[in-house]
């Protein structure tokens, strides 16, 4: 019987042999067989991270690839360090992959003889990245597998080469997203420079030997270059709805699902392995940096979210949202703010791939994403609109989701810290999900009254989409709508099974801390966790928070469906203090979002240059 050690390396060597065999296969068995096939090899990817969660327990597992072990605290070996966090989250990479894989059976017309197995294999290779990602103890290898993510998800979003649009939104995310790897390598060099140490957990044992200086922090800003823009905060955010728009559809599972949600895990990752210790960036300075980051992507994204009438853009802009909450929850370092957001992104990503999944329906259907175009056209659709609108209810915080619990804990977590950040949280859950529930009441039930167009030039309408299946006549498969069903059960049994909270919890203590990941890579005795264990169960105050956040976002998608405005008199002023909120604040935050790559370049530069400013004034 191998070892836990042994494993270890297999959830990344399993989907690189399995996108081999695929390419093999493609040309030699029908796309069935092939769809099969790579169903399969998900599944034992699956199965063998599901070992590997079981027997890590409540500590950690470290592999040296090759059996280069560190010698006096130092070593040239590759290591993976996967405790329950990194390897649950590889699990929920997993999850989400073979999920799509069966979503995408019948999905794509067919492909050109000889290349069936093309798809399948580059989300295989996606799946490598990222779950490399999440397991790796080396700062270089982070790297690697963040661009072997970052590459075959340019390839994915550009898929559809025959198509202009998805090869230009492939163009701007590879562009933006090169350059911030580009700011990573070097800041890791910086780094290596400075410890002669990769590795995570020397690096930050090394650092603590010097100072503090403008070379650390510099290096530490650049380093989170590439985290910050993979998980889209403002102001590095602009790649993400624009792929989005074009990416095919089952891509876009993804890309929210888990892609975005890894940049999230890399910042603090990072940082408690690198930074946290003596010689480092100082946690205050940290804090109050992600803190205003995430306070602002979040609000960004929820007042984006509620603009939007093109449906994929609409539910990419709810993910730059909800990326706020989870980031301004993780800047408080404590087990049980990083539980909180486990817990949100475990149960955001099965809601979140299922909306896209049903968007996926629409375009199957109708050729469009369009919310006003589509007004009334989902009526056929009654299982594809019900499970939309249980996941409005779920993005909004409705309990017993997997969002609501996640979001309950962090608020009550973020409540000891500031009273008001409980009121972020209700109103941009607020904003996201009643921007799905509007288009859910127009789309599927026809309700109220037909929008208009505002023919402005800042608005994409998501019309006149290219089909992405062969026949749009045909019945839509089963699996399009019984993938996005298992999903949002899934976030459901995440709210609903105590086991899960309990788990995350335990994990998000054994995450944050320092002391014991330097000892356990290093081979010595890791001291005793002595903070409590978080506290992740239902309490009154979360339920009847989540239960005001859905009322708001039912209120928000009524009274866009149905207009009150128009009708009476009394709400003159209300409509005239909307439409000078829209001129002076709502305009021009949607015409920065230009699609013009000169823009997106500058914003990085600039993002990238107040960071810097901020970090280097309060150390």
């Amino acid at each position: 019987m191998p070892s836990t050690a042994d494993l270890l390396p297999l959830p990344v060597a399993v989907p690189l042999a399995g996108a081999a065999v695929l390419v093999l296969a493609g040309r030699l068995l029908p796309r069935t067989a092939t769809d099969i096939l790579a169903t399969a090899w998900a599944a034992l990817e699956t199965a063998l991270l599901c070992l590997l969660w079981a027997r890590a327990g409540d500590g950690r597992v470290v592999s040296w690839a090759g059996g280069w072990t560190i010698h006096d605290g130092h070593s040239v070996g590759i290591v993976l360090v996967g405790d329950r966090l990194g390897i649950g989250l590889a699990l929920l990479v997993s999850v989400l992959v073979a999920a799509v894989l069966v979503y995408s059976w019948r999905y794509f017309e067919e492909p050109p003889a000889g290349h069936g197995g093309t798809f399948p294999a580059l989300l295989l290779l996606f799946e490598a990245g990222m779950c490399g990602f999440a397991l790796t103890g080396d700062l270089f290898d982070a790297f690697v597998f963040f661009e072997l993510m970052g590459v075959v998800a340019y390839a994915l979003t550009g898929y559809r080469i025959e198509d202009p649009r998805p090869l230009h939104g492939a163009l701007t995310f590879g562009v933006v997203n090169s350059l911030a790897a580009y700011c990573s390598l070097l800041g890791i060099g910086l780094l290596y420079a400075r410890t002669g140490e990769l590795g995570m957990a020397q690096t930050g044992a090394a650092l603590a030997g010097h100072r503090t200086d403008a070379l650390v922090v510099t290096a530490f800003v650049l380093v989170m270059a590439s985290m910050l823009v993979k998980s889209a905060a403002v102001p590095f955010h602009f790649w993400l709805p624009d792929a989005h728009a074009v990416a095919p559809t089952p891509v876009c599972m993804l890309m929210s699902g888990v892609m975005v949600e890894l940049g999230v895990y890399g910042t603090l990752r990072i940082y408690l392995t690198v930074f946290a210790g003596p010689g480092g960036v100082p946690a205050a300075a940290f804090t109050h940096t992600l803190a205003v980051l995430g306070a602002l992507t979040a609000l960004t994204g929820a007042v984006m979210c509620w603009q939007q009438r093109h449906l994929k853009r609409l539910l990419a802009f709810s993910t730059i949202g909800h990326v706020g909450l989870w980031l301004l929850g993780l800047s408080l370092l404590r087990p049980q703010d990083t539980a909180g957001a486990a817990l949100y992104i475990t149960g955001h990503a099965g809601v979140k791939a299922a909306l896209f999944g049903l968007t996926g329906v629409l375009l199957d259907r109708h050729g469009s994403v369009d919310e006003y175009g589509l007004f009334g056209r989902g009526r056929d659709s009654r299982a594809a609109g019900a499970l939309f609108v249980a996941g409005g209810l779920a993005l909004a915080g409705l309990p017993p989701f997997g969002t609501a619990l996640g979001k309950a804990v962090a608020e009550h977590a973020a409540a000891e810290r500031a009273g008001w950040l409980p009121a972020l949280y209700v109103l941009v859950s607020a904003l996201t999900g009643g921007a799905v529930l509007r288009a859910a009441l127009r789309v599927f039930y026809g309700a109220g009254v037909v929008p208009e167009p505002s023919h402005s030039d800042v608005e994409t309408s998501g019309d006149a989409e290219e089909p992405e299946v062969r026949d749009p006549q045909r019945p839509v498969p089963r699996t399009m709508t019984a993938v996005p069903a298992l999903l949002l059960l899934g976030a459901l049994a995440v709210g609903v099974w105590p086991g899960v909270g309990r788990a995350l919890g335990s994990a998000a203590r054994t995450f944050g801390d320092h002391a014991g990941y330097l000892a356990d890579v290093q081979g010595t005795a890791a001291p005793a966790l002595t903070t409590a264990l978080p506290s992740t169960d239902w309490t009154l105050t979360g339920v009847l928070l989540g239960v005001l956040s859905t009322a708001l976002a039912a209120v928000l998608a009524a009274c866009a469906v149905w207009r009150p405005d128009r009708r009476f008199a009394a709400a003159r002023g209300a409509r005239t203090l909307a439409a000078w909120g829209d001129r002076r604040l709502v305009l021009p935050l949607r015409r920065l979002h230009s699609g013009l790559l000169g823009d997106y370049v500058t914003w990085l530069t600039v993002g990238l240059a107040a960071l810097l400013i901020a970090l280097a004034a309060q150390t």
